[in-house]
């Protein structure tokens, strides 16, 4: 299953449940919504491939 076709559904997603808690809960529930979700990535991502690879957010200048 390619799982790149999810990707913009589940941004879309992630993207309205931010935004109503913002609106409904003001600037602190939505920073720690997003805080909570940043955290719930890197655990997922640890546990799908047991590691982490922050390659793509290094920038390599030459």
């Amino acid at each position: 299953m390619n799982t790149s076709s999810w990707l913009p559904i589940i941004g879309m997603t992630v993207g309205i449940i931010l935004g109503l808690t913002a609106a409904f809960g003001g600037l602190s529930a939505f920073l720690l919504v997003l805080v909570l979700g940043a955290l719930g990535l890197l655990v997922g991502r640890i546990a799908e491939t047991g590691e982490i690879d922050l390659s793509a957010f290094t920038s390599r200048r030459r």
